[in-house]
């Protein structure tokens, strides 16, 4: 788009599309005084002595009634728009006195285009970046910046002062730690750009109403329990979507009209560097993603969790382009200034991150106490992978003494009762005689619940803090993006699933001023501004288990194809690691979230968002049957070369734990473990055991 008298086409459209919204607001309020306006007239018409008589009496009666009850309801309507709190993302605040120099950067951005200045700056624990209006009184008020001025061109020509206050700008934490300087401030560029058109009063004023209409379709779809406030809601729902529907198109151009306004203000600054920049954006969530699902998720589960996880995504991604091409040109990008270096603290405001992330992701407690503890990596070997194989192998172990399997396996001298590999493998590899017994999950007695030590086994059973949900939806920002190009295997799975954001183009920030309605508010999206998360998202689905145990109909197809006792021993194991989590539950609810880390303001922003929709942004599905079942059998043959062939537990920064011989990590193990659980054949897991002098017969040690 070109410029006309200084101003955006794009801003004018939305400047447009922004009337259209408040035209519809105009309509509402007409129709509501309506009713009203008809029982004036007739009570004039009485008065006059012209509308007489008792046909006029009754309908002078009923309208007006009718018209009071209007009325109030608009007013109720109207006031809990006005009230109601919008959704507002969680984020790390990051106050001015500890990122001078970041809030300096920006600053004299916006300078350069020509905008307002953000109020203030946050962090997410995401590959993103957006503007955020938090100037509702119930998120309190940013401070407003008096010398800011409203969108050129766009009311008086003077520049009138602008009594909008600035969005808050919210960065993706890895672009700090993983991007140099000016590609920062490259790929920042059009999101700041966007508070030119956010200053503008028709377009603050259409926005604050459309946030309005959501946080009023949040309260009514609270619960209630009286019919009174059930009727009251359902009337309050139907008006807001009714509105909201009317406005949707008109809001969607909107936001457009405010990206595309941004993206050609922006395109003067860093162009050539903002191409390359946004090949880093591209490459910085491909790291994060892995990141998250294959090494923060491991240590969530055993109650651990990473406090360095940015400084993570640089060694993933470090390791990413020592395998791949894809990252080309990283060394001489490592002579230049990393933008973490514009943080006074990066280690507290890595680890404040490093805690949000468990909780969006997660849905860990807020803070730290004895079974949520921080973890760094280089204790991550011993602390995470190690603990967490041996928890698996214990929880096997006890699972098989529930379905009364013998503890001695074949080959094992007599006498010894301790937990051997060779007990898991005679057991799914010997012709089951009788297999309609075991395709039920066992009955567990409270003996077997019990957090004591296992009667039959004489050993400690797996650690309480049993692993959390495998979780189910990704980051729906990200549906419609591409994947980065990969020529290597080893981004395949969880990025091809999520997908990374849009790296062709200004407009890469699916949020704030450059967004979409966000897909997780269902039918009353929001626009512009407005949070994607926060106490009104939409939580995710309710799931049979939490822990991994799909309903009975899915968990029969997933083991349609196994054993008679490869079935048992997985159903076993579901409801095994159920029962942990109830034990467990709730892990964050109705926890107070104070900030992790010495830094003052640098917490998680979690007061304004409704911990009872923990995790807000689930990492992957539940795991099956067969995905449990493989991964305590993968746990059990770790545990066996740990303790029989001197093998040690290792961190792959791209695949998280590994089994390292020799400091070399091992061949992987996957198919021979699925050819035994599938078919119940042993053979290529057990030449794999003896090329490593792995012996399945002797006792391993567990938690």
């Amino acid at each position: 788009m070109t410029a006309f008298g200084g101003v955006e086409m794009g801003a004018l459209a939305a400047r447009t599309r922004a009337l259209a919204v408040l035209r519809v607001r105009s309509r509402a309020l007409a129709v509501a005084l309506l009713p009203a306006a008809a029982a004036v007239i007739l009570l004039v018409g009485g008065s006059t002595g012209h509308l007489v008589g008792g046909g006029w009496d009754v309908l002078r009666w009923v309208v007006s009634v009718l018209a009071l009850l209007v009325l109030l309801a608009a007013a109720g309507v109207a006031l809990v728009v006005a009230r109601a709190e919008p959704a507002m993302t969680p984020t790390v605040t990051v106050p001015e006195e500890s990122a001078p120099e970041l809030y300096q950067m920006v600053r004299d951005l916006a300078d350069r285009l020509d905008v307002p200045a953000p109020s203030a700056i946050a962090l997410t624990p995401d590959c993103d970046s957006w503007l955020e209006d938090r100037t509702h009184p119930l998120h309190g008020p940013p401070p407003v910046d008096r010398d800011d001025d409203g969108l050129p061109g766009l009311g008086d020509p003077a520049r009138r002062r602008s009594a909008v206050a600035a969005p808050v700008l919210v960065i993706g934490s890895p672009f700090l730690w993983w991007m140099r300087v000016g590609e920062l401030r490259a790929v920042l560029a059009p999101v700041v750009a966007g508070t030119g058109p956010s200053a503008h009063p028709d377009i603050a004023a259409a926005r604050r109403f459309i946030r309005g209409l959501d946080a009023a379709v949040a309260v009514a779809s609270a619960g209630r329990r009286d019919p009174l406030s059930r009727a009251a809601c359902a009337g309050l729902g139907w008006v807001s979507r009714l509105l909201l529907r009317s406005c949707r198109r008109h809001a969607t151009e909107m936001e457009r009209g405010v990206a595309a306004a941004a993206a050609e203000r922006a395109q003067a600054v860093d162009y050539g560097l903002r191409i390359v920049a946004q090949e880093q954006v591209g490459l910085a969530y491909a790291g994060w993603d892995r990141l998250l699902t294959r090494v923060a998720l491991p240590a969530w589960r055993m109650g651990r969790w990473p406090s360095r996880l940015d400084v993570g995504v640089v060694a993933a991604l470090t390791e990413l382009s020592r395998r791949d091409r894809l990252a080309e040109g990283f060394a001489s990008r490592l002579g230049e200034r990393p933008a973490c270096d514009l943080l006074e603290e990066p280690g507290v405001v890595d680890e404040a991150v490093s805690l949000l992330a468990a909780r969006l992701f997660h849905g860990g407690p807020a803070e730290t106490r004895p079974d949520w503890s921080p973890v760094g990596w280089e204790d991550y070997p011993e602390e995470v992978v190690d603990r967490s194989w041996r928890t698996d192998a214990a929880r096997l172990h006890r699972v098989l003494d529930t379905l009364g399997v013998r503890r001695t396996g074949a080959g094992t001298a007599p006498g010894t009762d301790g937990p051997t590999l060779a007990r898991v493998l005679d057991h799914l590899t010997t012709p089951d005689p009788d297999p309609a017994p075991t395709l039920a999950p066992p009955t567990v007695t409270d003996a077997d619940a019990d957090p004591g030590t296992h009667p039959a086994s004489g050993t400690a059973p797996a650690d309480t803090h049993a692993p959390h949900a495998d979780h189910a939806t990704p980051h729906p920002a990200y549906a419609d993006h591409d994947a980065p190009a990969d020529d290597s295997d080893d981004l395949a799975g969880p990025v091809a699933r999520r997908g990374a954001p849009d790296a062709s183009g200004d407009g890469h920030a699916p949020h704030g001023d450059h967004a979409a309605p966000h897909p997780s508010y269902g039918d009353h999206a929001p626009y512009g501004d407005h949070a994607p998360h926060g106490d009104h998202a939409t939580p995710p689905p309710p799931r049979a288990d939490h822990h991994g145990t799909p309903a009975d109909d899915e968990d029969d197809d997933d083991l349609a194809g196994t054993t008679a006792r490869g079935a048992a021993l997985a159903a076993g194991l579901s409801a095994q690691l159920a029962r942990e989590e109830a034990r467990e539950r709730p892990v964050g609810a109705g926890l107070p979230s104070s900030p992790p880390g010495p830094g003052a303001g640098t917490g998680p922003d979690a007061a304004l968002w409704d911990d009872r929709a923990l995790p807000l942004l689930p990492l992957q599905p539940p795991r099956t049957g067969r995905e449990i079942l493989t991964a305590h059998i993968t746990a059990m043959v770790c545990c066996a070369a740990m303790d029989t062939v001197g093998a040690a537990p290792g961190l792959d920064w791209l695949d998280g734990p590994a089994l390292l011989l020799d400091g070399a990590r091992t061949a992987d193990l996957a198919p021979s473990v699925l050819s035994l659980v599938e078919t119940g054949d042993p053979g290529p897991l057990r030449a794999w055991m003896t090329e490593l002098g792995i012996r399945p017969e002797k006792p391993v040690r567990l938690v």
